[in-house]
């Protein structure tokens, strides 16, 4: 899901050429008379999911107490397993355990005999903590009160993203609950290495089984919570893809240095690995710090058309600068630009970020020491038509060709953007059942942060794919990570709205035209 992967309205989707959906569209008769059982069906549905509310909040508890942290190989192989029993408890028929070269993946069906199929992407690894930054345990699930939102779950993996999808099975709990039959198939995938950039993912779409299952999918979405303060939600119709790594200068490796730290007076003498990844670091960006400045990096940039140009236009206008300066700490955007150019270039622009930079004695005063070893976290953000691929090969070949060739470069993980058309069914089910509820809905043209749905919107699947969700949640990948289930704002949904919001969209994915 930096803010979070998923966040803010400002930072969204770019509209791509025209996705092939499976499926056969349904005769108006049809369509009439599915919605006519909807509403009959939809009061009974209501009910067992306000029954269920207090087990549906256990169970995000729970699930929260069970995390798994990829970045740490911390409780991997629990967390997986973990999640297949939830994923079975649910009413999944096949519920499978999928072999990669590092976390396992999940495969799961539930086939309702529908006319129709949805895919969905779960993600059951966790960001890391730092236990001493949060004012609750942050694997204690502890049930807190949000000032200006309610009643809420703490905890690592609350909104991102183990809140939302619980709230989406719940939905399925409570078509189980109440006799009634889901109105489409579904097919999920889940992985344990989203937040580290899903380096082997691709592997699980691989699988024969699986692909031939996604394949029969009219789109696939991640179950998200969306709203802002206003009740208002932004509709992604892309994103950027990430490209995570390391770059490590050690005086053994270049064999200029010391092999491990001496006295920092012999820096007269004896050249520093920590100065040498400085220059290194230096060359990847411009003179203005922030325009990428490896060789061949812009050569495949597709530009913004003009229809993603307006799109952001009417975000521009319709979200407040000040609120999303306010939510970073800034009181500008790069060049100082306007509110509008500084959201093109968010849409638009491929980035180069140092996330972690670190060498040496960090810790109270001086010591004096040359340091052997350097080490420099990065990730880049790539637009289309940029390929992950593409940007490893030419960050390998900038460094070799200005003599830093003795740098290790270490990719941790990284994927292509993501693109799908406004006119697909995914995001029109999307926009109809936001209009139920009274969410204003606006179309971004790509989310600056990433999620690997590269995967499914390109071949050999090619199927459109997006997020969804009602309710309300915050610091992702942050302290004090929380997830609203009992809202004080009548303008956004709580747990029982937003797994009702799953349970309109699940009918509003079988009737669409």
């Amino acid at each position: 899901m930096e803010t979070d992967r998923r966040a803010f309205v400002g930072m969204t989707a770019l509209a791509g050429a025209a996705a092939v959906v499976p499926g056969a569209a349904f005769a108006q008769s049809e369509r009439d008379a599915v919605k006519a059982a909807v509403e009959a069906d939809r009061s009974a549905l209501l009910s067992a999911v306000e029954a269920d509310k207090d087990a549906s909040v256990k169970r995000i508890q729970d699930w929260i107490r069970h995390p798994g942290i990829a970045a740490e190989k911390w409780q991997m192989q629990e967390a997986a397993d973990y999640t297949m029993g939830i994923l079975k408890d649910a009413g999944f028929q096949t519920v499978k355990k999928i072999p990669t070269s590092g976390e396992p993946g999940i495969f799961a069906t539930l086939d309702a005999g529908a006319k129709r199929t949805l895919g969905v992407y779960f993600m059951y690894d966790v960001k890391q903590v730092n236990p001493s930054e949060w004012s609750t345990p942050p694997f204690e699930a502890a049930i807190v009160d949000k000032a200006s939102w309610g009643r809420a779950i703490q905890g690592r993996g609350a909104v991102n993203q183990k809140g939302p999808e619980m709230a989406f099975l719940g939905a399925l709990h409570a078509f189980r609950k109440a006799g009634k039959k889901l109105p489409v198939n579904l097919v999920l995938v889940a992985e344990g290495e989203e937040e580290i950039a899903s380096p082997n993912f691709h592997e699980v779409i691989a699988v024969p089984e699986v692909l031939k299952a996604l394949k029969k999918a009219e789109g696939i979405f991640i179950p998200s919570a969306w709203q802002g303060a206003n009740g208002n939600v932004a509709i992604n119709l892309g994103a950027k893809g990430p490209l995570e790594f390391q770059l490590i200068s050690s005086g053994a490796r270049w064999g200029k240095g010391p092999a491990g730290d001496i006295h920092s007076s012999n820096h007269a003498m004896v050249d520093s690995p920590v100065w040498h990844l400085v220059q290194a670091l230096n060359t990847l960006v411009e003179a203005d710090g922030h325009t990428p400045a490896i060789d061949g990096w812009f050569e495949n940039v597709r530009p913004l058309t003009a229809r993603e140009k307006e799109l952001i236009a009417i975000n521009a206008a319709a979200s407040s600068e000040a609120d999303a300066k306010a939510a970073y700490g800034v009181k500008m955007w790069i060049d100082n630009e306007p509110w509008e150019k500084a959201l093109e270039r968010l849409a638009s622009q491929p980035t180069v970020n140092i996330q972690g930079l670190v060498a040496g004695y960090t810790g109270p005063g001086g010591k004096t020491i040359l340091p052997g070893k350097a080490e420099a976290k990065l990730e880049a953000r790539l637009v289309p038509n940029q390929t992950a691929k593409e940007a490893e090969a030419k960050l390998r070949a900038h460094l070799q060709k200005r003599g830093f060739g003795d740098i290790e470069v270490i990719v941790s993980g990284g994927y292509d953007p993501t693109e799908t058309a406004e006119d697909a069914r995914i995001i029109r089910a999307q926009q109809a059942v936001y209009a139920k509820y009274g969410a204003k809905a606006t179309l971004v043209p790509r989310l600056a942060g990433s999620w690997p749905g590269s995967v499914f919107t390109q071949p050999p699947l090619s199927i459109p794919a997006g997020q969804f969700g009602l309710g309300h949640g915050g610091g992702a990948h942050a302290p004090n990570e929380y997830f609203v289930i009992d809202s004080t704002n009548p303008r956004v949904q709580g747990l029982t709205g937003a797994t009702m919001g799953f349970v309109d969209f699940l009918y509003e994915m079988a009737i669409i035209s």
